[in-house]
């Protein structure tokens, strides 16, 4: 009973207050509670079904009958249980649509009586910086809706922690987003201002939490207008700051804080063959770029890159800019960039592999070095520089092999593991399904060359298949490949 006092006082509202600041928007008829069953994918045994888990979040609804939530709290779902508040009936739900990128998503309730009685959210605009707010959801400590207080402390971009490859627009607020908060409305003035989504964990800072602004809601309602989600676009370059003195004249820039350098483009990215590295970009959809690499929009400074991020797949921006001291102005289409996926967490597949002769091929992933906590200098190096060293031209998907189930056929191979395929029997390998293919083709032998290594991996294929049911029946496999989805630049 003390800790949730001392915690009331720290969130700074006592029950009292709480009430007499709800605002007069009835929000019970708009909130609903979401659980999840999940299923996590094992990447460590591919054709596994991986563990279960279940989760709390919030969510609310919005016109036309859809519940707004987060992808963290629906991602990997295998069950959606959806509770309207003070109503002790679960209905099922399930994803309509999916953001990873930006940690939104849309669920569906099927049962028309679900939506009766209930009232959608409207969307507000963005929230000034010390105006309050109102948090709800379904923290831990209760079963029933709870509603915090908070001040907006900070506008700016942050990395968004359920893709760890993001960053968007973010608001800052002095109060805590625990788990079961995510996924529920902000509120000012009776409109949704934000979406809790994350926040810092006690050792690192006390009542810090997150929400995603209405500007990141409004560009996923967009992109979902015509029934699918195209990601995220990006203009795939690198901008340096021009804030030195010494770099601007010798570039010719005017001493007027306009102007950042590209210091590099990435070749099939939106700008490949528009940009070049050495330009100075000026101005941007005719938004002045500032040398610290801010543009003003709405009355503040923010990243460039929130003039792109309100854009959609298919739109185009004009950038002015200098090349070799020449004013010039080009037209962008924008696209997403599909290269950076190798970095970001993959959710709702299953894990891609093939199976052959015990040794297990993958295609390199943040998930598949989490799971296997791999240290491999070679293949570290291609992980981290697979974007800005445009090692996807050679290999759009890094292959390698991730495991090997012991067994006679495979002896004296263990050390070929991590290593990355180069080719197998002369046919070269870009792609996991080149190894599935390779391995289709009949052949006394499959010698299997890796990237850097001395000696190839030699299976033969009597051997092969003499251990292949033993080693299903030893190891449990279900499957022996599973090539899913590839995203190619």
């Amino acid at each position: 009973m003390t800790r949730c006092i001392i915690l009331a006082v720290i969130a700074g509202l006592t029950i009292t207050n709480a009430i007499a600041d709800i605002p007069k928007v009835d929000v019970h008829k708009s909130i609903v509670r979401i659980t999840t069953t999940a299923q996590d994918p094992d990447y460590h045994v591919p054709w596994n079904s991986g563990s279960i888990s279940t989760g709390i979040g919030a969510g609310f609804v919005i016109d036309g009958n859809r519940i707004l939530t987060n992808a963290h709290v629906v991602s990997n779902a295998r069950f959606i249980s959806v509770q309207r508040e003070n109503d002790p009936r679960q209905y099922s739900g399930e994803v309509q649509f999916v953001a990873h990128d930006c940690d939104l998503a849309i669920v569906k309730v099927s049962d028309s009586a679900f939506f009766k009685a209930m009232l959608p959210l409207h969307l507000g605009p963005l929230p000034a910086i010390q105006s309050g707010v109102d948090v709800y959801g379904y923290p831990i400590g209760g079963e029933r809706l709870s509603v915090t207080q908070g001040i907006v402390s900070r506008i700016d971009f942050e990395s968004y922690s359920h893709s760890s490859a993001d960053s968007h627009l973010a608001v800052q607020i002095d109060a805590a987003i625990n788990p079961g908060n995510s996924g529920g409305p902000v509120l000012q003035n009776g409109k949704v201002v934000g979406i809790a989504f994350q926040g810092y964990s006690g050792d690192v800072a006390q009542g810090v939490g997150f929400m995603i602004p209405t500007p990141v809601i409004q560009r996923f309602l967009a992109d979902i207008a015509d029934g699918h989600y195209h990601r995220y676009v990006d203009l795939s370059i690198t901008p340096e700051s021009l804030t030195n003195s010494a770099a601007r004249r010798a570039l010719g820039l005017p001493d007027d804080d306009t102007g950042v350098l590209v210091s590099s483009v990435e070749s099939d990215g939106s700008c490949g063959g528009k940009i070049e590295p050495g330009d100075v970009l000026l101005s941007i959809d005719g938004h002045r770029i500032i040398s610290d690499q801010t543009v003003e929009l709405d009355g503040d400074n923010v990243d460039l890159a929130e003039i792109v991020e309100r854009k959609l797949k298919g739109d185009k921006v004009k950038i002015d800019l200098l090349r070799n001291h020449q004013p010039m102005t080009v037209e962008i289409e924008l696209q997403p960039n599909n290269p950076y996926l190798i970095q970001s967490n993959i959710f709702d597949e299953d894990p891609r592999f093939v199976m052959f002769g015990g040794l297990v091929f993958q295609p390199l992933s943040k998930n598949l070095m989490e799971a296997y906590q791999i240290d491999d200098l070679q293949l570290r190096y291609y992980y981290n520089n697979f974007v800005n060293e445009e090692i996807f031209e050679q290999h759009p998907e890094v292959v390698i092999l991730s495991n090997i189930l012991p067994d006679p056929v495979n002896a004296y191979l263990a050390g070929f593991r991590y290593q990355i395929v180069d080719e197998i029997n002369g046919q070269k390998i870009r792609t996991l399904s080149d190894v599935a293919d390779a391995f289709k083709k009949t052949a006394d032998f499959y010698v299997i060359k890796f990237i850097g290594a001395n000696r190839p991996a030699v299976l033969q294929r009597s051997a092969v298949e003499e251990a292949r049911q033993r080693i299903i029946d030893n190891y449990g496999v279900r499957v022996e490949q599973d090539l899913g989805q590839q995203t190619l630049k």
